[in-house]
This record gives structure tokens, C-alpha cells and sequence, in this order.
């Protein structure tokens, strides 16, 4: 039995989640399928149905096939699945009323107790759905949004999925006609008022929104505070001169196998969609030498939820904020163009409400070792410059490696400088952060050229030779 001192932090946390699984056959069905705004989704028998509105067939099943590993990722089993073309989705009940007929069959045959929908409904279409269906039935952002609940462990991650279940559930929030607060005219003692019969004029689900505007006011506040603890964090990085890398891609490209690639980080990893969803940043070094940090970001996948990238805001600004992204993309996937037209989406997204360029793009494909040449071939030609490796055999890092040397930013100033012995973490601080031209050792001291950033070579100014530092 191995040993839990020897185990990392990623298969503690897997063992722990695959500790606690779903027994088949006992039913989680709610009695009153409107509770289910009220508390975390669950999810068991699923029939699935899209609405093709644009694009190819091939497209709308992917799309389709993407939605049920979602499900499955949630813990529920699919067991059908129904695509509709349509110009665009019927206002009242998303599929047609005719489609709504034919997919009531399906569920009553297969006994399904939930239909998820590829795409998100509004409330008048996921109230006449339910009505005609006598089933549960949830929407992709609600699924997404369950999967991120059961995934997130940091207090910041709680604190960004619940905002988002919030926001998403306060349009979408139902009461019941017995839920009337107490509300009464006429006279004291009357048959119609009195005493104890004039409530304050507020019905359950007023009182309802209310709390949950207050709770979503709490949280924003939280964050902010939580946010600016990674500022601070990303402000000291800045101002020590550590070039960032962001890794980003679509959810289960193999974003965290690569991290532990190339640092050994030892975080979550699982053949699962969004398996990780807390950010985790790392220290690395290119093979020169210098010192970089790698941050695992959260999971893309098409149409995420705009709920989520409101409130995983300070975790995609990491994004934003680095010097270089790494794209992965899962070069196994049938359809892998189709994940970096979703990424760049995200990212154009979250360029624009900061009103500033992305830093560089360096995209890798991952999963090589469990790709057809003939798939490799073709990438190749979509994705000029890309890098390719395999996480999981550890193929292709190295080069990986020195193609983020090459993109990273460099030390603009050039010193040559005569170091006193004395002053030994000068130098060490010259060979950590920045490019070391020429060294030789003297009697009194170590003679360097380098490149340098400008906080350094002032620091390095009163040990220029021949009095200048540049």
C-alpha cells in the first residue's frame, strides 16, 4: 500500500473525490421539482436535446457528445439523446411544441427523471418544459455550474461558484401560492383582518430575491478582498522582475498534467471535464537559468456560462496580466480547431473588458501519444509555430521548454560590472533574473556582463567598470 507521506496533493485529492461515489438505483428525485433552485443539483437518469441552429451536423453531435460528458461528469447516466434543426429555438419551449411531444415519449420510455438542454433556457421556457414534461429539466449553465460546485476547493473557488449559482437561479427563482405572507385589510376582530393578519405586503419569493441579492453583495465583497490578495501577490512577483506564463485551453486538455510536467507541482489530475478549477502557480526555470512562474488557470469550454467569467474574474485576469499564454489544445480530439475557436472567444472576451491587448500566444498541443500522424499532420498545418507534446509520456517538454526561453521577456539593460565577493547575492540575483553575457572571477571580485532589468542595474551601478553600468 503506498505510503500517504509519498502521495502529492493531486492524489490525495483524487482519492478523495473518488472516495465518495453514486450508488445505482437509489433515486434522488425531488418531490416538488421547483426545490430545485433551492439546493445543488442531482442528477441521475438524463435523456439530452440540442437545437441545431447554425453550423454543420457534424458540429451539433459533437456539441451533443460534449453535453454528455458534462452529465457524466456531474454523476448522472445519458441515456438518450435528441438533436432538433431549427432557425433558431421556439421562444416558449426551446424544441417546438410538436418535439416537446415526441421527447415526453422518449423520457417516459427510457424512465428518465431529468432533461438537460444544450443551451440556456429562460425561465418561461424551463417553467412550460417542466409543465409538460413532469420531469426535472436544467440547461447547460446549470449543469456547468453544478459540476464547478462539486470541484472547487479553495475559499476564493466557493466563493466565484457561488456567486455565479446565483446569479444564474435569482431570474430563474419560482414560489408557491400557499407562500403568500400574511396580508389582510379591515377592522380589528373582523372576519376578513384583525390583529396578527397584516404582514408586512411581501410574498415568500420576494423575500427570497431579496436575501439573495444581499447574499450576492456579501460575496462581491469577498472576492474583491480576495483579489486583492492576489494582486498583492502578482504586484510583488512584477516588482522582482519574474516573468509570468499563463496556461490556458479548453477543460480536459491537459492544462494541470502539463504544469506538473514542466515543475512537478503535484496537482489534481483526472480524465474528467473541469477537473480542476482553482488557480495554482508554480515556479519554473528556462534552461538558461532564468526564473519564471507557470499558473494553471481554469477550464474553456464553448458557450461557458458568462455567470463564470463575471465571477472567475480575478482568477482570468492572471491571463491577462502574464507575459506569455500557453494555449493548450487536446490534439486527440476529433474537432480540435473547434477548442481553439472557443478558447480565443474566452480570451477575446476578457481582452475586451480590460480594454488592453493579450500578451503572446504559444499554442502546444498536448496528447501526441494518443494521436494518429495523420491528425498530427493536419494540426501541424492548421496551427503553424505550435509546439507538440505529450504531457503524460513527457515527449516533446524540452522543447516546450525552450520555446518559452525564447518568448519570454528578456533584460534590457546591458551592465558590465566588477562584484565584490561580499556581495555574493548580487550575483546570484543576476544569474536568477537576468542573462549572464561573460563572467570571470578577480582577486577582487567577480567581473560580469549581463543584460539586466532597470531595477537591478541601478542596484549595480556603484560596480561599474570604468564607471558606467550600460
Amino acid at each position: 500500500m503506498t505510503d500517504l507521506a509519498e502521495l502529492s496533493a493531486g492524489e490525495l485529492e483524487l482519492s478523495d473525490r473518488a472516495a465518495l461515489r453514486r450508488v445505482s438505483g437509489l433515486s434522488t428525485e425531488l418531490a416538488d421539482i421547483t426545490e430545485v433552485e433551492y439546493r445543488r443539483l442531482r442528477l441521475e437518469r438524463v435523456v439530452l436535446v440540442g437545437v441545431w441552429t447554425e453550423g454543420s451536423a457534424a458540429q451539433s453531435e459533437a456539441s451533443l457528445a460534449e453535453l454528455a460528458r458534462l452529465a457524466e461528469t456531474a454523476g448522472s447516466e445519458v441515456l438518450e439523446g435528441l438533436v432538433q434543426r431549427r432557425d433558431r429555438p421556439d421562444p416558449a419551449t426551446y424544441v417546438g411544441s410538436g418535439k416537446v411531444t415526441e421527447l415526453g415519449d422518449v423520457v417516459a420510455a427510457t424512465g428518465a427523471d431529468t432533461v438537460i438542454c444544450d443551451g440556456e433556457l429562460s425561465p418561461s421556457q424551463l417553467r412550460q418544459l417542466e409543465a409538460r414534461l413532469k420531469v426535472k429539466v436544467i440547461d447547460r449553465t446549470a449543469l456547468i455550474l453544478d459540476i464547478f460546485a462539486q470541484h472547487a476547493r479553495s475559499k476564493e473557488g466557493k466563493a466565484q461558484v457561488e456567486l455565479a449559482q446565483l446569479q444564474y437561479f435569482l431570474p430563474r427563482l419560482r414560489g408557491w401560492g400557499e407562500a403568500l405572507s400574511r396580508q389582510a385589510g379591515g377592522r380589528a376582530g373582523g372576519a376578513t383582518g384583525g390583529v396578527g393578519l397584516r404582514g408586512p405586503g411581501e410574498t415568500k419569493l420576494e423575500t427570497d430575491r431579496r436575501r439573495i441579492r444581499t447574499r450576492i453583495s456579501k460575496l462581491r465583497k469577498e472576492i474583491t478582498a480576495m483579489s486583492t490578495v492576489r494582486d498583492t501577490k502578482r504586484g510583488r512577483r512584477v516588482a522582482n522582475a519574474v516573468p509570468s506564463v499563463a496556461i490556458a485551453g479548453y477543460t480536459n486538455a491537459g492544462k494541470s498534467s502539463l504544469l506538473n510536467a514542466l515543475t512537478g507541482a503535484g496537482v489534481l489530475v483526472e480524465d474528467a471535464l473541469f477537473a480542476t478549477l482553482d488557480a495554482t502557480t508554480r515556479r519554473a526555470a528556462t534552461p538558461d537559468g532564468r526564473t519564471y512562474t507557470l499558473t494553471d488557470t481554469v477550464g474553456f469550454v464553448r458557450h461557458l456560462p458568462h455567470q463564470l467569467v463575471d465571477a472567475f474574474q480575478s482568477t482570468l485576469d492572471e491571463v491577462a496580466d502574464a507575459d506569455l499564454i500557453v494555449h493548450v489544445v487536446d490534439g486527440s480530439d476529433p474537432n480540435p480547431e473547434w477548442q481553439v475557436e472557443a478558447v480565443r472567444e474566452v480570451l477575446g472576451e476578457i481582452a475586451d473588458r480590460r480594454e488592453e491587448k493579450l500578451p503572446t500566444e504559444l499554442v502546444v498541443v498536448n496528447k501526441t501519444d494518443a494521436t494518429d500522424e495523420l491528425a498530427l499532420a493536419r494540426l501541424r498545418h492548421l496551427l503553424p509555430g505550435a509546439v507538440f507534446v505529450s504531457a503524460h509520456a513527457g515527449t516533446g517538454v524540452d522543447a516546450l521548454r525552450e520555446r518559452i526561453a525564447e518568448l519570454l521577456p528578456r533584460p534590457e539593460v546591458e551592465v558590465e560590472v566588477l562584484v565584490p565577493y561580499a556581495r555574493g547575492e548580487l550575483v546570484a540575483r543576476v544569474h536568477r533574473e537576468g542573462e549572464v553575457l561573460a563572467e570571470r572571477h578577480t582577486e577582487q571580485g567577480t567581473v560580469m556582463a549581463a543584460k539586466v532589468k532597470a531595477d537591478l542595474a541601478g542596484m549595480l551601478e556603484g560596480y561599474a567598470v570604468n564607471g558606467t553600468s550600460a
